[in-house]
């Protein structure tokens, strides 16, 4: 079934989930730079739609680095972690 912005995510395929976040990130600034309004919009809705689904089925892949936490860049900096 096909939505407002193309194929439901769910309906993707892996290599095809993939294929359109790359896309999207690449076009991303050209349409926040010389897109309308709407045209964002539209972009953003879709790039969370698809972000959504990846996070769903690769959770592995979307989990946090420790060092971009605040407490991982404060134990690598040998602060006190406030635990």
């Amino acid at each position: 079934m096909s939505g407002k912005f193309g194929l439901d995510p769910h309906r993707l395929e892996d290599e095809a989930l993939e294929r359109e976040l790359h896309y999207l990130y690449a076009t991303r600034e050209e349409t926040f730079f010389h897109g309308t309004r709407q045209a964002l919009l539209n972009h953003t809705e879709r790039m969370l739609q698809l972000e959504r689904e990846y996070a769903n089925r690769f959770p592995e892949r979307t989990k946090a680095d420790a060092l971009r936490t605040r407490k991982g860049a404060r134990l690598q900096a040998g602060q006190p972690t406030g635990q």
